[in-house]
This record gives structure tokens, C-alpha cells and sequence, in this order.
């Protein structure tokens, strides 16, 4: 039981909150209402262990590096609470979980899984020779609307990608945020990241910028899908919250990332996904 709830605690369950709204969000859309519940059902299981691998596969991977860094020395791995043969163990199961679980949706979900899984784990090796490993994150994050928009409608269209790029410059954004913590630390081991190339004041504006791409992208995909006032309402509300979360870390201060970074961003995806669904029901 304990090594349950430590992988649990290691692949950070709540995490998912980040992505699922959208993914549901855009899963409403392309039903044009409520969809199956048995498509439901699996694109929370297709996700969450997508994400579970993606996770685990970086805490096997980094683990060496985590051991070093006094911020991430006591993860599972470095603190010995968990072996890597375990953890990567744990990987492949999830990864077969999410095989299977797109098999039993449709046959295009099947066809993207690999891409998914390549573009999930591989996220773990860019920190490593670029900078643009905050792009790659937004990039695993984003896919999320693309795929859930496909195990309901069987096709692949313009709009889940609209969403799912301002996926991306969201998450892009945040993760800049996050590593400005890691920017010494990322210098002196010779990895890659934005505060490590323009230093922490220049990674927060760009950061900034990154967020305002984000919403301009969701106001255009709010006017191409026509969608009411309630999404309206619910993007205002989106707004409000990024610009907290940007004061919160405004100049060189760090000491609330963490509020910044998990607390602000769950509650810019669970307003967008609820406004959004409500939007598409009312």
C-alpha cells in the first residue's frame, strides 16, 4: 500500500487537472453536447495513464539529476522510497494501459497513440541540448484536446489543434515560470532552459507573452466556433486569473511560484473547461 500511494505522490495525480478540462472541454465540442459515456470513460483512462508514464519515465530518467538538486533530492527515487526498476516497470504498464485503452477507441486514436507516447517521454530528454524543452511540455500538454476531440468524432480537424496550440503557449508559459527555481542549479549541470539562456527577469516576460498569445488564440477560437456569452464569461475569468498569477511573480521574486504555478493554473483550466462545457450544453 505504501508503494501505491508513493507513486501516486511521484507522478503527481492531481497534476492531471492541468490538461483534463481541456481535453474534455474539447471532447463536448466535437459531440456537440454530451458524448458517449463509454468515450468518456476512456479518454480519462487514455489520459491519465499517458501521463502517468510521461511522469514516471521522467523521474527514471532525471533521477541522478534530481539527487543533486536540493529541491528535487527528495523525489521517490533519490530518497530511496522507490527503485528505478520499479518506476520504469511502472512506465511500460502505463504505457501499455494507454495503448490498449486507444485500441478500444477507434482506429486514428490507435494510429496517434506512438506519436503521443514519443512526444510524452521524449519531452524528459529536451532539457538536455534545447531551451525550447518549455515548447515541447506545451506541445505533450496540447495534444491532449487534439486527442479527445479525435476518440469522439473518428477525424481530425482545424479546430482541436486551435485549442490545442493555445494549449501549449499556457503551458510554455507556466513551465517558464517553474524553472526560473532551477536557473543556477541548470547552468552549473549544463542543462537547457529558457531562464538559464535569458535569466530569470527576461524568462518572466516572455512568459508573460507567451500567455497573452494564449488568450488571443482562445478569443479566435471562441469567434470561429460562435460560442456564447458563457464561454465569454469564463475567458474574462481566465484573464483575471493569468494576470494574478503573473503578479504573484512579478521582477526577480519567486518565493510564490508554487502558488503561481499549481495553484493558479488549475483553476485557469477547471474555469475554461466548465465554461466552456456549460457553453456547449446551455
Amino acid at each position: 500500500m505504501s508503494s501505491l500511494f508513493e507513486t501516486l505522490r511521484m507522478i503527481k495525480i492531481e497534476h492531471s487537472i492541468f490538461a483534463l478540462p481541456f481535453a474534455l472541454a474539447s471532447a463536448f465540442l466535437a459531440a456537440d453536447g454530451i458524448p458517449e459515456t463509454r468515450v468518456l470513460i476512456l479518454i480519462l483512462i487514455a489520459m491519465v495513464s499517458a501521463r502517468s508514464a510521461a511522469m514516471a519515465f521522467n523521474r527514471w530518467l532525471d533521477a541522478d539529476i534530481d539527487g543533486r538538486n536540493p529541491r528535487t533530492r527528495i523525489r521517490s527515487i533519490p530518497a530511496g522510497k522507490l527503485s528505478r526498476a520499479y518506476v520504469l516497470g511502472f512506465t511500460l504498464f502505463s504505457t501499455g494501459i494507454f495503448f490498449g485503452t486507444c485500441a478500444l477507441i477507434n482506429p486514428l486514436t490507435l494510429m496517434m497513440s506512438p506519436i503521443v507516447i514519443i512526444v510524452l517521454l521524449g519531452y524528459s530528454l529536451t532539457k538536455r541540448f534545447t531551451a525550447l524543452c518549455h515548447l515541447v511540455l506545451g506541445l505533450a500538454l496540447g495534444l491532449a484536446p487534439v486527442g479527445a476531440w479525435v476518440a469522439v468524432k473518428g477525424t481530425l480537424d482545424f479546430i482541436p489543434f486551435l485549442l490545442g496550440t493555445a494549449v501549449l503557449f499556457w503551458t510554455a508559459g507556466f513551465d517558464i515560470i517553474y524553472s526560473c527555481q532551477d536557473e543556477n542549479f541548470d547552468k552549473k549541470e549544463g542543462l537547457h532552459s529558457i531562464p538559464v539562456m535569458f535569466g530569470v527577469s527576461n524568462s518572466l516576460s516572455l512568459a508573460r507573452s507567451m500567455h497573452l498569445l494564449t488568450m488571443i488564440i482562445l478569443v479566435n477560437f471562441g469567434t470561429t466556433l460562435m460560442l456564447g456569452w458563457l464561454y465569454w464569461t469564463g475567458l474574462v475569468m481566465v484573464t483575471l486569473v493569468l494576470v494574478y498569477e503573473h503578479r504573484l511573480v512579478w521582477g526577480d521574486d519567486l518565493s510564490k511560484v508554487d502558488m503561481a504555478f499549481f495553484t493558479m493554473n488549475g483553476i485557469v483550466s477547471l474555469v475554461f473547461g466548465i465554461m466552456t462545457i456549460a457553453a456547449v450544453l446551455v
